[in-house]
């Protein structure tokens, strides 16, 4: 999985690709951030192009959640569908990762 990354301020911001997170692409995704947790970071995960997200999905994002912030870093989400907005809020994920509807919102919450 090519991850299309962007730094703006000191906040990196990773475009995931796909429209499906789920058990059949979980593992590539997590192989692709691996790299991009390792270290003290910002961290903004636009979610636009996802049309579904299933409970694997959603344990690598929590997963991403758990190391960027054991490393003194911070994960937000943007851009998030409507579809998979509805399973967050239905396993109160919402409550746990912060969730813009742009770009521009999450990266004036860094500031």
């Amino acid at each position: 999985m090519n991850l299309n990354v962007e730094v703006k301020d000191d906040v990196k911001i990773i475009a995931v690709p796909g429209d499906v997170l789920d058990a059949s692409t979980v593992a590539e995704f997590k192989a692709a951030m691996k790299e991009h947790l390792t270290e003290k970071t910002n961290l903004l995960l636009d979610m636009s192009e996802q049309q579904f997200i299933d409970s694997s999905g959603c344990g690598a994002l929590l997963s991403c959640l758990r190391e960027i912030t054991a490393g003194g870093g911070n994960l937000k989400l943007c851009g998030v569908q409507k579809s998979v907005r509805v399973i967050f809020e239905l396993v109160r994920m919402h409550r746990i990762i912060d969730i813009f509807n742009t770009r521009e919102e999450a990266l004036e919450s860094y500031k």
